[in-house]
């Protein structure tokens, strides 16, 4: 997957890289923007097993799974249904939080608090974090990411996406709360496209409320909500017969969650509980055997600098040497934790918190990337990207600025040079420079950060060479990096 460990079938990104909305069908990279990945000559990737971790360690397969969708449309309660129904929480907890619940008049919120994480969250009802959480069914241990929906936390939301292997689009059906969310201004469609540019591998649509009131089960509200959401995700590059599967359920009542939706109640839906079909999803193919690579989601001082993220590539162990990029600060592993339980090596898919020797806290910034001593990340500040404008009313022109997000990492970019326009149907590119570019136009470009950043050609890294630029509080445009300038 990384730069290093070049290959045709990258296998840290197991999806085609066709459904990928910022790829044009005959998409070229500008001349000598990457070198010949099919003729490449690096042995292939050999079956070594990962280092041995502890005995009492979970062996299933780490999967993230983010929880998006617009404000209220009930993401945190369904996560905190589903702590409840996989034994994560016991029913003790779920009766504190339904008191403390009732006590400040938010009695329908209770299962939410299972995965809000601050007192501020649970008096507004709002998750501002990226609330962490996890639970097991048979074969795969999960880790919940659960985003925030409201307007101002899409950054929030981003850094959440960008660690996600699964995504799960919540959409309510209740009267109005639907169309509100997914009509402009509702954040549905936003986090939708986030999902896809952070590269999420399958997609499942929970249609939630559906024993409300104003629903009660209506097999005709669920296909209109589907009907009118399906269009949009198509163009995003999901495939309804690949990854990407609609359900009906009832965050608050559990119903279709772990078990099927009773027939009795909903006779016309005969598909799978929630929880089983995550757990059958086919494995991913992580890349154990490249160098290490971790993007820093966040950091705090606990008796030293703890750093968070999620393992893109390789493995570390206690007391292996590693960098941080983009400024080549050279520490030591002095601890690991892998969902808050101290191990003593990590792979790729795990959530883990690494306390660092030789690098203090406020030297460290979300985004940075810890990687492998003799193997290290690239960085850089210029570089040339193929570019997707979703939606901005004005033209963009050379000069043009707005915040980049790619993995971790928000940077303040400038538009330097278009290159060319592409084609969105052949990939063809213009001859001639184009002096502006708008909505719904592909372009090449060349683009500044404002500081250094560790990047990667998309074709090499995914994870690490895709992004999406905002400008006012609105996403407005998603790319790939073709080639590192400098």
């Amino acid at each position: 997957m990384p730069r290093m460990i070049r290959r045709k079938n990258d296998p840290a990104d197991s999806w085609d890289v066709e459904d990928d909305p910022v790829i044009t069908p005959d998409d070229e990279e500008p001349d000598e923007a990457i070198e010949d990945v099919e003729n490449d000559t690096t042995p292939k990737v050999s079956k070594k097993k990962t280092p041995k971790v502890e005995e009492s360690r979970s062996k299933k397969e780490h999967i993230n799974v983010v929880f998006i969708g617009h404000v209220d449309a009930g993401k945190s309660t369904i996560g905190g249904q589903i702590m409840y129904l996989t034994g994560m929480v016991d029913k003790r907890t779920l009766e504190k939080y339904e008191r403390e619940a009732r006590e400040k008049s938010r009695e329908s919120w209770y299962l939410s608090w299972a995965l809000d994480t601050n007192q501020e969250e649970r008096d507004k009802g709002k998750t501002v974090e990226v609330g962490r959480a996890f639970f097991e069914t048979e074969r795969k241990h999960f880790t919940i990411l659960d985003a925030p929906g409201h307007k101002s936390f899409v950054p929030n939301m981003i850094g959440g996406a960008a660690q996600a292997d699964l995504a799960v689009l919540v959409i309510s059906a209740r009267k109005g709360e639907f169309e509100t969310g997914f009509d402009r201004g509702g954040q549905t469609r936003e986090h939708a496209m986030l999902a896809k540019t952070a590269g999420v591998k399958h997609l499942v649509v929970l249609v939630n409320k559906m024993d409300d009131p104003t629903v009660n089960w209506d097999e005709t509200r669920y296909n209109e909500c589907r009907d009118k959401i399906l269009p949009y995700l198509k163009k995003l590059g999901f495939n309804p017969s690949k990854d990407l599967t609609f359900m009906p359920c009832s965050g608050l009542g559990g119903a279709g969650l772990r078990d099927p939706v009773p027939a009795d109640i909903c006779p016309w839906y005969r598909g799978p509980a929630f929880i089983p079909f995550i757990d059958q999803l086919p494995s991913l193919n992580r890349n154990a055997d490249g160098p290490f690579i971790m993007p820093i989601v966040d950091k705090y001082k606990d008796m030293g600098t703890v750093v968070m993220g999620k393992v893109e590539s390789g493995t570390a162990r206690k007391g292996q040497n590693l960098l941080v990029m983009p400024n080549r600060t050279q520490v030591s592993v002095d601890q690991l934790f892998s969902d808050d339980e101290e191990v003593t090596s990590v792979g790729p898919g795990e959530n883990i918190k690494v306390k660092l020797k030789g690098i203090e806290e406020e030297d460290v910034s979300p985004g940075f990337v810890l990687c492998d001593a003799t193997n290290p990340i690239k960085t850089g500040k210029v570089f040339d990207a193929q570019v997707v404008i979703l939606e901005h009313k004005s033209i963009i022109c050379a000069g043009y600025s707005a915040v980049m997000h790619i993995h971790c990492a928000a940077e303040e970019i400038t538009v330097k040079a278009l290159i060319c326009l592409v084609d969105k149907k052949t990939g063809e590119k213009s001859k001639t420079r184009p002096r502006f570019v708008k909505q719904d136009q592909v372009a090449i470009m060349r683009i500044e950060c404002s500081g250094m950043i560790c990047l990667e050609q998309f074709k090499l890294f995914p994870q690490m060479g895709r992004f999406t630029l905002r400008d006012e509080n609105k996403t407005i445009a998603i790319g790939k990096v073709l080639k590192v300038i400098e």
